[in-house]
């Protein structure tokens, strides 16, 4: 029988990437809490957090400008992960780890894969990034979901983003792709596996999600951007 891993989340895009990252692994996505904004996901980790003492979770939020680098949040935010604690960041939100995969973002957009930018993580506002990209969508629907009319029609740029481009972007996460697809372009969607959590509590294999936070992780250094030139991004992970 599949392990079945909670998780919590900001939104419904964090939920639709959270669940793909579950199945992934072949494990069995189980309820997802939160998806009210980062305020309330941060009362609330400590609860899940102490639930995770006994079944796995797996908790997604975005690093934002709140802190430096995604082990800085960690830190600031879960210092002591419970051993079946799976606690990923994404840098500097999880529509990076969409935009990773150039491809797939250009086709369910409609925009020509050019106008992708090559690295997400470096994008002051990946959620601003995806919408853009859409008011540039060779197709009607794209635009009419996921752009609010400028004030100044000639004006692309700067859009608000619309509860509905939620919709739609976690739509296309849950059906259309992996998180995980591009980690060449993305160091923290590189680090975002949640393998070990498959093997669920029976299993110590796990426990390595419980380690001291200040310890060197297993897949290479703690890492906080700028990244060194010719780093070889698949070894790191700076979402764990």
């Amino acid at each position: 029988m599949a392990v079945a891993i909670s998780g919590a989340v900001e939104g419904l895009v964090d939920e639709a990437v959270a669940r793909r990252l579950i199945a992934q692994v072949g494990a069995t996505p189980g309820p997802v809490y939160g998806r009210n904004g980062k305020e309330f996901l941060r009362q609330r980790l400590g609860g899940y957090n102490l639930a995770s003492q006994h079944s796995p979770w797996l908790v997604i939020v975005d690093l934002n400008h709140e802190v430096g680098c995604a082990p800085d949040l960690r830190l600031q935010w879960l210092p002591a992960p419970a051993r079946f604690m799976c606690f990923r960041v994404a840098v500097r939100e999880t529509e990076a780890w969409l935009l990773a995969d150039r491809e797939r973002i250009a086709r369910f957009l409609g925009v020509a894969i050019a106008r992708v930018p090559r690295d997400p993580e470096a994008l002051d506002d990946p959620k601003q990034t995806v919408v853009n990209l859409a008011s540039r969508s060779r197709r009607r629907a794209i635009r009419e979901e996921m752009v609010a009319r400028p004030t100044n029609p000639s004006t692309l740029a700067g859009v608000p983003f619309i509860p509905s481009a939620g919709e739609s972007l976690a739509a296309h996460a849950a059906h259309h792709q992996t998180p995980v697809n591009a980690p060449c372009l993305c160091h923290s969607a590189a680090g975002a596996s949640i393998r070990p959590l498959r093997r669920g509590p029976l299993r110590s294999g796990s426990a390595v999600l419980g380690k001291n936070p200040a310890t060197p992780d297993r897949f290479g250094p703690r890492l906080c951007p700028p990244t060194p030139p010719g780093f070889r991004h698949a070894r790191g992970r700076a979402g764990f």
